[in-house]
């Protein structure tokens, strides 16, 4: 083996840049925009014939495209980007190097336009739960303008009668995990390693620092921020911001109900619900459900939707099938 490498001559300089100014000269008229609308697809590129190209897409090296696979006009896949089984791709949606998208699975997944699949990412693929029976249908469902960046896991559902659910302009940074039966809003922001287990509801405009955990079957509501390095193992309400393994209410998330363009006037009255609610000045008085019917009855606060749609949030959490809020961390025993 060393005797055969001893005497194995090097590619020269000359040919090595040869090779990949042709690589470079044929990426660069893949992926520039045409302005015919055709499709090009790489000699290399491994593209079944029942397979539905749409008009301007362009298919890089060494890809694959499955029977079943269907993509819009425009759509691009870098080179050694892969889609197989039941897939869908609306116009414009761009594979990075490495990504792969859908699997060779009963059921489907279906991702909307403008969506960007990152290096590496893997998107649609068998979910990890044991209970998933090989033949079973799995869903995967994905709006538009998401950015899914590199190294990230997002899972069909685990039967057929649920889905896996990903809305609009959701930012999902890279190395993130979104687990089966996950329901995703809108207009979220999952930074690195952010991992949420099964059965997962986020509401919109959700911000996380990364890493998180969120265990299987919280809910995280609306306008709530969860803090770097949580570990969150009970609702979130709307609103609210919380931090700590295990997470725990940290107070109201003031800056991100301000970038939403909330008033003043109603953050003042979330504010003072809060403190009614999870600070009370007498804590021997009533108990946490009498703070909340309190707060509910109260002339200037029942009638602010935001307070009502927070209070909302709170009183859902603990109703049945569901894992309560997160805990104040002076919260009293009653």
């Amino acid at each position: 083996m060393n005797s055969l490498l001893k005497f194995r001559r090097p590619l020269s300089p000359s040919l090595t840049s040869l090779s990949l100014q042709r690589l470079s000269t044929t990426l660069h008229y893949v992926f520039e925009e045409k302005k015919e609308g055709t499709s090009f697809i790489h000699p290399t590129a491994i593209v079944h014939p029942n397979a539905v190209i749409g008009q301007g897409v362009s298919v890089g090296p060494l890809c694959t495209i499955g029977p079943s696979a269907k993509l819009g006009n425009g759509c691009q896949m870098h080179p050694s980007s892969h889609i197989f089984g039941n897939t869908k791709l609306g116009s414009h949606c761009v594979l990075m190097t490495g990504a792969v998208v859908g699997d060779d699975l009963s059921g489907r997944t279906v991702i909307g336009c403008n969506n960007i699949i990152g290096h590496h990412a893997v998107v649609g693929i068998k979910c990890q739960d044991m209970k998933y029976k090989l033949g079973d249908e799995c869903f995967l469902d994905i709006g538009d303008n998401n950015e899914i960046r590199e190294f990230t896991s997002i899972h069909r559902s685990s039967k057929s009668c649920d889905r896996t659910v990903i809305g609009d302009n959701n930012l999902i940074m890279g190395s993130c995990h979104i687990a089966h039966d996950c329901k995703i809003g809108n207009n979220n922001i999952f930074a690195n390693s952010s991992l949420l287990a099964g059965h997962v509801i986020v509401e919109d405009y959700v911000h996380t620092g990364g890493p998180t955990v969120v265990h299987q079957f919280c809910h995280i509501g609306s306008f709530s921020f969860i803090g770097g390095g949580s570990v969150v193992s009970q609702d979130v309400p709307k609103y609210m911001m919380v931090s700590g393994d295990r997470a725990e209410l940290r107070g109201l998330n003031f800056e991100g109900l301000r970038r939403c363009g909330f008033q003043v006037t109603e953050i003042k009255s979330l504010r003072t619900a809060y403190r009614k609610i999870f600070m009370p000045s007498n804590t021997n008085s009533m108990g946490f459900d009498e703070r909340l019917s309190e707060v509910e009855h109260s002339e200037d606060l029942g009638s602010v939707p935001a307070v009502c749609s927070m209070l909302r949030s709170i009183r859902d959490s603990f109703t049945e099938n569901r894992r309560g809020i997160c805990k104040f961390r002076q919260w009293s025993s009653s």
